[in-house]
């Protein structure tokens, strides 16, 4: 049993895998800890409009809101839920809060998709799994 878990979601469908997983293995009086990274565009060169990249990045802060709302609703409310939104690199943000937080695991989905999607998907678990020091456990569906 553990007694924190650290579910990083992007919103799809294969994020949706890691509930029931996490149920099995939260301890009597854990706590899940639910991430959504928001991408984060940078307005740096003549042809951004400032205010179109910050309306796309408030678009983006909304959309993983969303998702972590979306994952917290799963569980009863019985479970300590903690969620959070953050903007910057997934793999690294994910890695930065499993530390901060001292996680015991961090269970992150495997997309099961092919081709370019499964390249950038994949990238970011294969990425975790690189700088972690943390137990990952890797949800296949």
């Amino acid at each position: 049993m553990f007694d924190k878990i650290l579910i990083p979601t992007d919103g799809s469908d294969f994020s949706e895998y890691e509930f029931e997983r996490a149920m099995e293995l939260l301890s009597k009086d854990g706590q899940i800890i639910i991430l959504s990274v928001a991408s984060k565009i940078e307005a740096n060169t003549p042809f951004h409009n400032k205010k179109n990249v910050d309306n796309m990045n408030k678009e983006f802060l909304k959309e993983a809101q969303a998702n972590v709302d979306r994952m917290a609703r799963r569980f009863n409310n019985s479970v300590n839920i903690k969620k959070l939104v953050l903007q910057g690199i997934p793999s690294e943000t994910i890695v930065n809060v499993a530390d901060n937080e001292n996680v015991d695991l961090i269970m992150i989905a495997a997309s099961g998709k092919s081709g370019l999607k499964k390249f950038f998907i994949g990238s970011v678990v294969e990425r975790v799994l690189k700088i972690t020091e943390k137990d990952v456990l890797l949800i296949r569906n």
